[in-house]
């Protein structure tokens, strides 16, 4: 599993003034359980994409599509998670 991440800055930028979610935040639900993780199928052409569900440390659900590169987590897109995947996650949990 790596525990590196690589930024994009356009993408980190997008990410925080649209959704005001900053890259340490995202980083954030990588490490916290419960992590729910699954393969982005349909947008896996060049790579592959895993779409995840995750708390951050102050409790907020975020939805992140990201790839790995060399190793490295890099986070293609982020927002808070939708009122369907809010109920998803908690009838996981």
């Amino acid at each position: 599993m790596p525990v590196e991440f690589e930024w994009d800055k356009n993408n980190a930028e997008k990410i925080e003034n649209k959704h005001e979610i900053n890259p340490a935040e995202c980083e954030e639900v990588f490490f916290n359980m419960l992590l729910m993780l699954k393969p982005d199928i349909k947008h896996s052409r060049a790579e592959v994409r895993y779409q995840t569900l995750g708390k951050t440390n102050a409790k907020r659900l975020l939805f992140i599509v990201f790839t790995i590169r060399s190793r490295k987590i890099r986070v293609i897109t982020a927002r808070y998670a939708s009122r369907k995947e809010r109920r998803i996650y908690h009838e996981a949990a």
